[in-house]
């Protein structure tokens, strides 16, 4: 297990530490610069290559749906505990439960009273949203067989399509918005029109389209890039969060993400009868980090950044801490 773990982490490390260790020698727009181009080229060539090379036939045809059910059940989760603390707070204020100055639970009550509409779509998203494409598809390939290689590629497609691109872009439409432009239309129009979507529909339908061998070869390698990239821009940040306390709210919601939902995921396909390789991708996928495309969704439409940035550095590191339960207890 040793050397699975190795293998999985030597993308994470390496490229999120180049980050880190970049931060103070880039442009000031770097960042930016670099969010924008996986927005618009990276993440939809990714999808594209996916799309084309994906079986959607068999046992694992469910995968989709399986993915879909886990981004319901984040979603709810995270909304429930949301709603939970927001009553607990407004009571905690009248009747304070916990009378420590450096209590993290006081602490925590006391900060949540204040927060605005935004922080609960950012708080949603971190717990909703995993970087599956690009973190999920580093790791996969050195903890399974590459039969089973097409559990892990449909579910990053279905999470970006629909997680990323349809779910999350409603929501941070929703929460992002103010109440005078916050209309359906303006949550559909937002929906169909980002790239991402059309790139997934190029590419299932040109499945049975060849393309030239350097096309197909340059198409694979162009993948890794975006992948290392996306690496190195969180590790960037990582490196740029200013505000400590956004840890404090962050906290929530990547428990939800990297230890909650994962583990009620790899219980339920045990039940189901699942076992193996895809018991062990879907619940790596479930509680892969929170998805670095939030930055970007948080950038567009006005979210809470700095509470996204925490809970990708928590969930990064709860990430490396979790993997070998996961190996132990589903593999």
């Amino acid at each position: 297990m040793i050397e699975t773990l190795f293998h999985a982490y030597t993308p994470l490390v390496i490229w999120t530490g180049l980050g880190l260790l970049l931060f103070r020698y880039i442009p000031v727009n770097f960042p930016k610069l670099l969010s924008l181009f996986l927005y618009w080229v990276g993440i939809p060539l990714q999808i594209l290559v996916l799309a084309r090379h994906s079986e959607f036939s068999g046992a694992v045809g469910f995968t989709p749906a399986i993915a879909i059910f886990v981004l319901f059940l984040s979603t709810s989760l995270a909304w429930l505990t949301w709603e939970f603390l927001q009553q607990l707070s407004t009571r905690h204020l009248a009747k304070p439960y916990f009378q420590g100055k450096n209590s993290l639970v006081n602490s925590l009550l006391l900060n949540f009273s204040s927060l605005t509409r935004s922080s609960k779509g950012s708080f949603i998203l971190a717990a909703m949203l995993g970087n599956t494409g690009f973190v999920g598809l580093a790791i996969t390939p050195s903890i399974i067989s590459a039969d089973n290689n097409n559990w892990a590629v449909l579910y990053s497609v279905t999470n970006n399509v629909f997680g990323t691109y349809i779910f999350g872009v409603f929501i941070a439409s929703y929460f992002g918005y103010s109440g005078n432009k916050n209309h359906w239309w303006t949550q559909l129009r937002d929906v169909i029109t980002v790239p991402a979507l059309w790139a997934f529909l190029v590419g299932f339908f040109t499945r049975n389209i060849s393309f030239p061998e350097t096309v197909e070869s340059g198409l694979q390698v162009a993948v890794w890039v975006v992948i290392a990239s996306a690496l190195l821009l969180v590790g960037i940040r990582l490196r740029s969060i200013k505000q400590l306390e956004s840890f404090e709210l962050a906290l929530i919601p990547s428990l939800l993400k990297v230890v909650i939902v994962p583990v009620l995921i790899g219980l339920g396909a045990s039940y189901f009868g699942l076992s193996g390789d895809p018991r062990l991708v879907l619940v790596l996928m479930s509680g892969i980090p929170t998805a670095l495309s939030v930055l970007i969704l948080a950038e567009v439409y006005e979210l809470d950044r700095d509470l996204l940035a925490c809970s990708i550095a928590i969930t990064s590191v709860g990430l490396l801490l979790m993997l070998p339960l996961w190996l132990a207890w589903f593999s």
